[in-house]
């Protein structure tokens, strides 16, 4: 029987940087085909909702932005015991709980995944309401996307290259909160700056 693999995108689209991780795994989801046991999902800021999916999980592949105190929109692969120690960032509610707390009642109901990898990105800007992933970070999601892949291979997962991205109709967002349209939307630049 296949392992049964989670690949999890956390984080608030509303707050700037925040967004990376539901981006990443956005435009994962449109540039790989997955075999049928392994989920792909945007966590959103769903806290404790999120854990029935981790118990479910053999591994865990997480996207997410951490502030590691690096140079903006910086990669940095964390793996296994040490993914609890960079989960627990920054909280945009006192109600939202960390993802932290996901992996410790997870851990506590006896279903924690053999193998986590956190694919964390720096962020420049937490505190923008409503506005797009600055440049450094909109430039990583396609280095993420890559670094996932990898790991999936090394875990056994056949990721498969789609001949075309997937049409919006298809996408892992809709209601015009893909990354595309919203930020078309909002009014992005072509350098990526803000527009009202």
């Amino acid at each position: 029987m296949a392992r049964r693999v989670l690949i999890l995108g956390i984080g608030n689209i509303l707050w700037g940087d925040e967004g990376f991780g539901v981006r990443a795994v956005e435009a994962f989801h449109r540039r790989y085909a997955l075999p049928d046991h392994v989920t792909l999902l945007d966590g959103g800021t769903q806290g404790l909702y999120l854990v029935q999916y981790v118990r479910e999980a053999d591994d865990l592949l997480v996207f997410d932005a951490i502030d590691y105190g690096l140079a903006p929109g910086t990669l940095k692969i964390v793996r296994d015991g040490e993914v609890p120690k960079f989960t627990g960032s920054k909280k945009m509610s006192l109600h939202q709980t960390g993802f932290q707390e996901v992996l410790s009642a997870a851990d506590l109901l006896g279903d924690y995944p053999s193998r986590l990898a956190l694919v964390g990105c720096q962020p420049l800007d937490l505190e923008n309401w409503g506005g797009p992933l600055t440049e450094p970070v909109r430039g990583a999601v396609a280095a993420a996307v890559t670094v996932a892949h990898d790991i999936l291979l090394e875990w056994g997962v056949d990721c498969v290259l789609r001949a075309e991205p997937l049409s919006p109709e298809l996408a892992l967002l809709k209601h015009d909160i893909d990354h595309q349209s919203y930020e078309s939307r909002k009014g992005v630049g072509a350098a990526g700056e803000w527009r009202d």
